[in-house]
């Protein structure tokens, strides 16, 4: 979801300064004047400028301007700060409650897990590196795992092994009903092999 917003809000902000550079270059350049669009255009010439004097006063003593330019400044700022903040924020589970049986419960490191769910998964046949990465909330914890396979992996057989075993054992260990895992497999690059 975040990833679509940073879009959508580079790509908005791209188009409007691209637009806004462009129209204030033909002023500059005096296209409009050349062209015959001097009367619909904002800027009729190279020595005009963005706002005039009465542009800048044209509603000062007005009661309602100052209120909304100082609320339009503070939503910006506000969804300026939304925006970073969101940015800082991880997605990703620290710590897991695993209900021992005792009535006590422990504390599981979500890095602790990860690293042993990768080395699981790398001591697959045909797997040579693993990355995982546990996401979600902490009641509801997801899997991420990216695997590299190496020349004589088998992305299915690598797949069904994963979550046969490595999941598997992840999932008894944290005694959660479900784990859902994400995977995604990508294959070393490596000299073809020549055959005689």
């Amino acid at each position: 979801m975040l990833r679509v917003v940073n879009r959508v809000l580079l790509a908005l902000t791209g188009l409007l300064l691209m637009a806004a550079g462009a129209a204030v270059l033909a002023g500059a350049l005096d296209l409009p004047g050349r062209l015959g669009l001097a009367d619909v255009w904002p800027w009729t010439g190279p020595d005009d400028v963005l706002l005039t004097r009465a542009d800048r006063v044209q509603w000062r003593d007005d009661g309602w301007w100052w209120p909304v330019v100082i609320g339009g400044l503070v939503l910006l700022v506000l969804l300026a700060l939304w925006w970073v903040l969101a940015q800082l924020r991880r997605d990703r589970v620290h710590e897991l409650w695993v209900d021992t049986g005792d009535g006590e419960g422990a504390q599981l490191s979500g890095r602790a897990l990860e690293e042993v769910v990768a080395a699981e998964a790398e001591s697959l046949p045909g797997v040579d590196r693993a990355g995982v990465t546990l996401v979600g909330r902490r009641s509801q914890p997801r899997l991420r795992i990216g695997l590299l396979l190496g020349p004589q992996g088998e992305p299915g057989e690598a797949v069904r092994r994963l979550r046969a075993e490595a999941v598997a054992h992840a999932r008894a260990a944290t005694g959660l009903k479900t784990l859902p895992v994400e995977v995604r497999v990508r294959s070393s690059r490596h000299a073809p092999e020549r055959v005689t």
